[in-house]
């Protein structure tokens, strides 16, 4: 069982890892988030199921039970939600331009356009009303998916593909 907001790693990292164990380790997510893309990068990273925090024991439990014998467990709703998406996945190119990059979420572009801006994490999570952990993991995500290792690289790829357009309107010293 792995929690998305842990202290040093994310936990989709965690799930990453555990996943490519060998053997693998089956990963039951357990979070209070059920937001799209927190589901789906957990599920991408190779966890075998979801379940949000506000589940009643009894579900818990189950859940705990099932995904140790090998089954995909999802909060109601949610199996939905992750089978619609790769349904989308697999009938979309795999890459989202012509010149190689790998995909960011709607989400991951909408956080990288901000950092592009120069705002700061916190005022990226006040501006999109999103935890300060959850904007990180986006920015940790896209980071893993461009292959790129810190916030400047980050910039740099932002603005060569013009995420930085208008830079003045959102501006942190800007009203």
């Amino acid at each position: 069982m792995v929690d998305l907001q842990l202290p040093d790693i994310s936990g989709v990292e965690v799930t990453r890892r555990l996943a490519a164990a060998d053997p693998p380790v089956r990963v039951l997510v357990l979070s209070a988030s059920g937001e799209q893309e927190d589901v789906l990068e957990a599920v991408k990273a190779g966890a075998t199921g979801y379940l949000l925090k506000s589940a009643a024991r009894e579900e818990f439990l189950d859940a705990v039970r099932r995904t140790a014998a090998g089954d995909a467990v999802f909060t109601p709703g949610l199996a939905g939600l992750v089978l619609g998406e790769f349904r989308r996945l697999a009938a979309a190119p795999a890459l989202d331009r012509d010149d190689g990059a790998p995909r960011l979420t709607e989400r991951e572009t909408e956080v990288l356009r901000l950092v592009a801006k120069g705002l700061t994490y916190k005022q990226i999570a006040q501006r999109l009303v999103l935890s300060h952990r959850t904007v990180q993991n986006h920015v940790q995500n896209t980071l893993g998916k461009l292959q790129l290792h810190n916030r400047v690289e980050l910039v740099r790829y932002a603005i060569e593909k013009g995420l930085d357009d208008d830079l003045g309107k959102d501006r942190p010293d800007k009203p």
